[in-house]
Order: structure tokens, then C-alpha cells, then sequence
């Protein structure tokens, strides 16, 4: 969101951050990493509660860690109603700053410069795109592939469900090992009636931006060590039948290809993560782990114990089991 920050203010869209950490905290926090966005403190997790965001696979014997947010972004209008949210288990997931900006805006605006292959045959021109992140791959952070038709008037494509006979549009994106594509996100397809067969049928016309959600895992992407390739091949192939109110063109398949970039991983300045290329962080965080812990055990003393206890049971049965 920092490096994004520029694209949000273009786009007119502001933004605030909640978390369960101290005002001090934040503050600095804010300072050291240039954070120019508004930073929302909620010590007692309250508005976490009431927003339904409670971490509940923490428990209150994770002492220091309880309260935390699920990892997730709620988009509004200018009228405070929730149009759009983003809610992951993991933070190692999340969505890029242009989806939230396309949310925010109701379109899909792709930067001339993202990498991208066309075809045009037919008088229908495909172009397929990675949208976000200036077109790379960055681990955790789930960008798109867009694929756009341009569909000359008169012509549609098929969403499923079809009859028998016709080819639904599908969109399959292969690439290295660690690449995880996600379902394809579509718009609304448009009834069409064929009064002569009696089939109803659900169409695209126009210009259709098709979606397909992917993000490298680590295999391809990793936090704990080198980037391998510092670019790799994406492969889309697209598969549709193109047809009038009357006639049908053959179904096809037209595969292109992308050259996307990996990018380095901001990682916290710990010993597992530095030393890898990575872009580390210089924030030091140990005087705000202590507040934390004044305040946790402050309120519960015993959560100390507790907390001390868990961990030293789990090693035990980790030694144990090993």
C-alpha cells in the first residue's frame, strides 16, 4: 500500500489502516517506513469485534497475539457503504493496491506499460495482460491476468451454461511451479432467446474483460531465499466460439504468451530473511513488543505465565514427535 500509495491519491481514493497496536507504535512505525496514509488504533480490538475481523484461530493463550485482525480490506463509497471486501486467513495473502482501486472505481483500468500479448483474427481482437504491481509477480500479493475481447458489433461469446453443440469461453493461464491461478471472476453475461432452437443462452458483446486472480507461492517466490529467474513465461490459453443471432463461427483456442519479472519480497530484518536479496526492513520493533507486553499483562498477569507455558509445551511435544 506504501509504494502504492501515489495510485490511490490519482485515483481519489483515501485510505486508513486498523490495528490492534498502540498509538506510540503506530507513530513511529509511520515515520520509519514513510507512511503517508491515515493509521487507526484499536488496543482493545472493539471495532475489530464489531466488524466481525477477530483473528478466532488465536485464542487468549496466545496471549500477545490476541486481538489481531483477520488480514483484509473493506472498500466503501462516498457514502461509508461497504461496495466491496477482501478478507484473507493469512496475511502472506493479499490483494494488490490496483484491484482495491479498480473495486473502488467499478472498472478495470490497465497500465499501458503492464506486459501484454495480443491476437487479432476474425475481426476479433484478444488481449491478454498482468494487471498490478507494474508487471510483476510478488509473493503473497494476488494480481490478474486480464484477458480482454474486442468483439465486433453483431458478434457474442458464450458463458456456461451451454447447450450441446456450443463452446463456453474459457480462460486457462499455466505457468512455472509456485504459480497459483485462481477461478475465473466475470462480468454479468447478457439473456439471449433463439426463438428457432428454443434455447435460452447468456452472452458477452462488446468489449469483455475476463479475470483470472494468480499469485506465486514459494516455490517460485520465496522470502527465505534467492529469487531463482528474474523473469518467467506465463502461458494463457483462450478457448470461445464467436456467433450472431444466426450463425456460428468454429470454436477456438488461441494461446499467448507473457514475460512477466518476479520481485524481491519486503521481508523484516530477521536473521532467516536477510542475506537473500530481499528488500529488508529497518524497523525495530522491540520497543514496541515491549508496550505490547506491559499492556497485555498488565490487565491479566497470568497471560505471561500461560503464554511462556504454551510455548514451552510445544517444544517439548515438537522434540518429542521429532
Amino acid at each position: 500500500m506504501r509504494d502504492a500509495f501515489d495510485k490511490f491519491e490519482a485515483a481519489g481514493v483515501k485510505l486508513y489502516a486498523l490495528s490492534y497496536d498502540d498509538q506510540e507504535t503506530l507513530a513511529e512505525f509511520s515515520e520509519q517506513l514513510g507512511i503517508q496514509f491515515t493509521l487507526l488504533s484499536d488496543t482493545e480490538s472493539s471495532v475489530i469485534k464489531q466488524y466481525g475481523l477477530l483473528n478466532e484461530q488465536l485464542s487468549k493463550k496466545d496471549a500477545f497475539l490476541y486481538g489481531i485482525p483477520y488480514p483484509g480490506v473493506f472498500v466503501c463509497d462516498e457514502d461509508g457503504t461497504v461496495i466491496s471486501k477482501f478478507f484473507h486467513d493469512s496475511y502472506k495473502k493479499r490483494e494488490s493496491p490496483e484491484m482495491l482501486i479498480d473495486a473502488a472505481l467499478g472498472h478495470i483500468t490497465i497500465d499501458e506499460t503492464a506486459p501484454q500479448a495480443e491476437s487479432s483474427d476474425d475481426g476479433i481482437r484478444i488481449t491478454a495482460a498482468l494487471h498490478g504491481g507494474n508487471g510483476s509477480l510478488r509473493q503473497g500479493i494476488v494480481r490478474q491476468l486480464v484477458t480482454t475481447f474486442e468483439l465486433p458489433e453483431g458478434l457474442h461469446i458464450y458463458g456456461e451454461p451451454v447447450p450441446q453443440g456450443l463452446t463456453a469461453t474459457e480462460i486457462r493461464v499455466e505457468g512455472p511451479e509456485g504459480l497459483v491461478t485462481l477461478p475465473m471472476q466475470a462480468p454479468p453475461t447478457a439473456p439471449l432467446r433463439l426463438q428457432a432452437m428454443n434455447i435460452d443462452l447468456n452472452v458477452w458483446s462488446g468489449t469483455v474483460n475476463l479475470v483470472t486472480p494468480l499469485y506465486p507461492v514459494g516455490e517460485l517466490v520465496s522470502e527465505c531465499r534467492p529469487i531463482d529467474e528474474r523473469e518467467v513465461e506465463l502461458s494463457v490459453q483462450v478457448t470461445f466460439q464467436a456467433c450472431t443471432d444466426e450463425t456460428c463461427l468454429l470454436p477456438q483456442t488461441r494461446t499467448l504468451t507473457l514475460r512477466v519479472t518476479l520481485d524481491e519480497v519486503d521481508v523484516p530484518n530477521l536473521p532467516i530473511h536477510t542475506g537473500h536479496g530481499q528488500r529488508e526492513g529497518n524497523y525495530d520493533s522491540t520497543p514496541a513488543m515491549k508496550r505490547l507486553i506491559w499492556r497485555k499483562t498488565r490487565k491479566n498477569p497470568l497471560r505471561l505465565l500461560q503464554f511462556i507455558w504454551n510455548r514451552k509445551r510445544m517444544e517439548r511435544r515438537s522434540k518429542r514427535e521429532s
